[in-house]
C-alpha cells in the first residue's frame, strides 16, 4: 500500500532507451566488429565505448539517460534588465516584446525580443491579459495613480469585455457603437484622441481626430459624419451604444453632457447604455 508507483510512461521510455543501447552492444558482439555495428546503427565508436563502459561500471541501468540540466548563469538575463522589463509590463501593458526590447535599447539596455518573452514567462506576464492582471494587483496593493498608458490599457480590456457580449443588430442603422481612443502625442499639438463610430450590422465606420476627449467631440462626430452618412443612404440611426467609461459619462465634462441628449432628441435617437 505504501509503495510508490512508478510512472508507466517514464518506464516505457527508459526501457526503449536501454533496448536501443543494448542492441548496439549485442550487434557489435554478434558481428565481432565494432565499426560495422556502429555504421549499421548510425552511431559513433565513441558512443559505443561510452555505452560499454557504462554497463561495465554500473550495469544495464547505467544506460538510462540522466538529467544533466544545470542552471546556465551565462544565459541568465541581467537582474537590472529583468527588473526593468517587469516594470515596463506594469507601466505599459499594451507593449509587445519587440516594442519593449526597443524601449530598453534606447536606454542602453540590450536584450532581444525573445529575451523579453523569456522574462515574461518566468513572471507569468507573457500575455496582455496577464500583464493587466498584474497591473490590477499592483494597483490594489500600492494604490498607485494610473498613468495615461495604464488607463488606455485597462479601458481596452473593458472594451474587450463588452465586445465579448454579443450585440444583435437587425439592419444598418439599428445600432451604432461609439467610443474614444487615445492615439498618441504630437509635438506642438499635444494629445490626440480618435472618436470612432461603427455600425453594428454593416461594420461601416466613421472616425475623426480631436485634441480632447470631452463629450463635444462625440457630438461633433455624430453631427458631422454619422448622421449625414445615414441620411445619404435614406436611413436613420435608431440606437447609439456609447462608451461606458468615457464620452458622455466623463466626470470632468458632465455639464456638457446635455449636448448629446439634445442632439439625439433632435434626430429622434435613443441613447441606449447597458448598465
Amino acid at each position: 500500500m505504501g509503495a510508490s508507483r512508478k510512472n508507466p510512461k517514464k518506464m516505457n521510455l527508459n526501457e526503449k532507451i536501454i533496448r536501443n543501447k543494448v542492441g548496439l552492444l549485442k550487434l557489435a558482439e554478434e558481428l565481432n566488429n565494432v565499426s560495422k555495428a556502429c555504421q549499421v546503427m548510425g552511431l559513433s565508436r565513441d558512443t559505443f565505448y561510452r555505452y560499454k563502459n557504462a554497463v561495465q561500471e554500473g550495469g544495464v541501468e547505467a544506460l538510462i539517460d540522466k538529467n544533466r540540466r544545470v542552471p546556465n548563469h551565462k544565459n541568465r538575463v541581467d537582474e537590472r534588465i529583468e527588473k526593468r522589463i517587469c516594470e515596463l509590463a506594469l507601466d505599459n501593458p499594451a507593449l509587445g516584446q519587440v516594442r519593449v526590447a526597443n524601449e530598453l535599447r534606447q536606454k542602453g539596455l540590450i536584450i532581444s525580443a525573445g529575451g523579453v518573452r523569456s522574462v515574461w514567462l518566468r513572471h507569468e506576464l507573457q500575455t496582455f491579459k496577464l500583464r493587466l492582471k498584474a497591473l490590477e494587483a499592483h494597483i490594489a496593493k500600492t494604490g498607485a495613480v494610473l498613468t495615461e498608458a495604464q488607463v488606455v490599457a485597462l479601458e481596452r480590456k473593458a472594451a474587450d469585455d463588452v465586445i465579448d457580449n454579443e450585440i444583435e443588430s437587425a439592419h444598418p442603422g439599428y445600432l451604432g457603437c461609439q467610443d474614444t481612443f487615445y492615439v498618441g502625442t504630437i509635438k506642438g499639438v499635444g494629445r490626440i484622441y480618435q472618436q470612432t463610430y461603427i455600425d453594428a450590422y454593416s461594420k461601416v465606420a466613421c472616425a475623426k481626430l480631436y485634441t480632447t476627449k470631452t463629450p463635444l467631440p462625440a457630438v461633433d462626430l455624430l453631427n458631422e459624419r454619422v448622421l449625414p452618412l445615414h441620411e445619404e443612404g435614406g436611413m436613420g440611426v435608431l440606437r447609439i451604444f456609447p462608451s461606458l467609461r468615457r464620452g458622455c459619462r466623463h466626470d470632468a465634462d458632465r455639464a456638457a453632457c446635455v449636448l448629446c441628449p439634445f442632439l439625439l432628441e433632435i434626430n429622434r435617437l435613443f441613447n441606449q447604455v447597458a448598465v
